[in-house]
């Protein structure tokens, strides 16, 4: 005999699939906070930065310790990551694909600035162009997927060039022309900058009435594995380093460095 079901109207509610474990949503906060921070931290210090009592995180960390997800130094008492949580973001490396990651970044981007955006990566004879995506604005450069980027006269290049080893970037240097307009000393000293601001600027370099900018991304262990850049006419792209222009490209490199697992304290010396 067939049941009836009262018809309502509505849909079928997935409020009870869709329902979490409060008690590891709450513990979950102080994995956050020890993320967050990215050093060791004490009962009192972990507990405020999560919003929870320290008598109350007290057994959350207890039974993070017991798992494996955290652990407590015995000279100190303060907590850090555990073997568990440091071996299972391993694991979640291995299967990001930076490129692909960064792709998925780039139409918004494009759209946000009103820009052509590109990605980079080091190839075996210097930076390369992998993705474009086009702006609104139609810009005269040959940008297409394996154009290479000149190391002295674009975005993308110079900040491949600032943060290469500096046996590879001699090694590329020579490998490309150097037209006379920019001498060496002048150069490096673009290159701190570069290093110090974490983003470069170009107008009028590569080609008349065109502007540039461009910041690295970074991985897990702080090394350079592409290049965001964003190009335009010079009216369309403000180069100041504080605009609003500026500041999103660089919060898009660093929210990307992040899913690659980089954080300042990571970084190679």
């Amino acid at each position: 005999m067939a049941t009836k079901t009262k018809a309502t109207g509505q849909a079928p509610s997935h409020a009870k699939a869709s329902r979490g474990i409060q008690s590891i949503e709450v513990g979950g906060e102080l994995l956050k906070a020890l993320v967050r921070h990215g050093r060791p931290m004490c009962l009192k210090d972990l507990a405020a930065a999560a919003g929870l009592p320290a008598a109350r995180a007290h057994p959350y960390l207890v039974s993070f310790c017991k798992v494996g997800l955290i652990e407590q130094d015995q000279a100190t008492s303060h907590y850090r990551l555990g073997s568990l949580a440091i071996e299972a973001g391993l694991i979640s490396l291995q299967h990001v694909d930076p490129v692909r990651l960064a792709s998925d970044e780039l139409p918004a981007l494009a759209t946000a600035m009103r820009c052509t955006v590109s990605l980079a990566v080091w190839g075996e004879l210097g930076p390369v162009i992998v993705r474009v995506e086009a702006g609104p604005t139609v810009v005269h450069v040959v940008m297409r997927h394996g154009t290479p980027a000149s190391l002295r006269y674009t975005g993308t290049g110079k900040v491949f060039a600032a943060f290469v080893p500096p046996q590879i970037l001699l090694e590329a240097l020579e490998r490309e022309p150097n037209s006379g307009r920019q001498t060496d000393s002048d150069f490096l000293l673009e290159l701190e900058n570069i290093r110090q601001n974490g983003i470069s600027t170009v107008q009028d370099e590569l080609l008349p009435g065109v502007s540039a900018m461009a910041v690295p991304v970074f991985d897990a262990f702080g090394k350079l594995v592409m290049a965001i850049a964003a190009i335009a006419p010079n009216r369309l792209l403000d180069l100041d380093l504080q605009g609003p222009q500026a500041q999103a490209i660089k919060r898009i490199g660093a929210a990307i460095s992040r899913k690659l697992g980089y954080s300042k304290a990571s970084a190679a010396p």
